[in-house]
């Protein structure tokens, strides 16, 4: 069952030598009020640069690209290349001005399309018993 949708960028990564900044498109930009509250937010952006038929069909990835770990399926990972390309990265706010969103850090490229954002929110209760595979 396939089945699409239609998903526009919100905004686009923008890196400049030591500087990353998060350009919201000018329609959005009443969005970002209230955001200047929070110290973090959740970055939803798309893998374009990998947006291929071959990494869409890729459902098996060696993780962090090393055949030394075993061969995993690609929601058990970080990989860009899955069926649909969407990545999500936890980034420290440095700063907000008129429609840049100034951050620490984030994996995305140059240019990437920024899907969402959202505030980060500690959650309520620690979360326990956490497994995660030895080659994390």
């Amino acid at each position: 069952m396939k089945t699409s949708y239609q998903i526009y960028p919100i905004g686009f990564i923008k890196k400049t030598n030591e500087i990353i900044e998060i350009e919201i498109c000018d329609e959005f930009t009443d969005a970002l009020l209230g955001l200047e509250s929070f110290s973090h937010i959740h970055v939803l952006y798309w893998f374009h640069q990998n947006d291929t038929p071959d990494k869409r069909n890729t459902l098996r990835v060696h993780p962090r690209k090393n055949k030394q770990n075993p061969l995993t399926g690609v929601f058990a990972t970080h990989s860009p290349a899955r069926p649909n390309l969407l990545a999500m990265s936890l980034c420290r706010i440095i700063s907000i001005a008129s429609n840049r969103i100034r951050i620490h850090e984030i994996d995305a490229r140059d240019g990437s399309p920024v899907i969402d954002i959202k505030c980060y929110f500690p959650p309520k209760k620690p979360i326990k018993n956490i497994q995660v595979p030895d080659w994390v």
